[in-house]
């Protein structure tokens, strides 16, 4: 399993949690390539920025002394719910290719439910008629996915919310969040 190199804080707590005994400073933050939540200890005396990417692989860390572990998704401050749709957005638009890809190759989980039906506001006539455009030409982007497929809400923010809600609820079958 690759590691995270590089994550966005998303929330930075100098204090840590208030209702917690422990009074160290806390980042929440998410792993630019594996969209993973992660808490992070920042070196003594570094205050960290929202927004700000940090390294955190192996070797010399600059800002990031240590990485606490996974965040759970109920730690999640409201702060850092709002900058994670920020980042989606962003992921999701630098990342289309591959998101359209999704598209071009999402299967089936099992004998009543496909991956695309996952989507929010995609159900079984869209992922139907998604299938058929899809065997006569690959899906090249959102856009062109939107002109083949009649009355097809927006690929691109169907996607973004599915990965939000991935990163925010427990989900059954995860497409994009590892």
């Amino acid at each position: 399993m690759d590691k995270e190199e590089h994550a966005i804080i998303l929330e930075f707590l100098p204090n840590g949690y208030p209702l917690e005994k422990k009074m160290m400073p806390i980042a929440q933050a998410i792993g630019k390539n594996k969209l993973t939540l992660l808490e992070l200890v920042p070196r003594r005396g570094v205050s960290l920025q929202i927004g700000q990417e940090v390294y955190i692989g192996e070797g010399k860390r600059d800002e990031i002394y240590y990485i606490f572990g996974r965040l759970k998704r109920e730690k999640l401050t409201e702060a850092a719910k709002n900058q994670l749709e920020e980042f989606i957005n962003k992921v999701v638009e630098e990342r289309e290719k591959s998101f359209v890809e999704f598209f071009n190759t999402a299967q089936a989980i099992n004998k009543r439910v496909h991956q695309i039906e996952l989507l929010p506001g995609i159900g079984k006539k869209h992922m139907q008629e998604i299938l058929k455009q899809r065997k006569e030409k690959a899906f090249e982007s959102f856009e062109d996915l939107k002109k083949r497929v009649q009355n097809l809400p927006d690929p691109k923010k169907a996607v973004e919310k599915r990965i939000l809600k991935e990163l925010t609820e427990l989900e059954r079958h995860n497409l994009f969040v590892s």
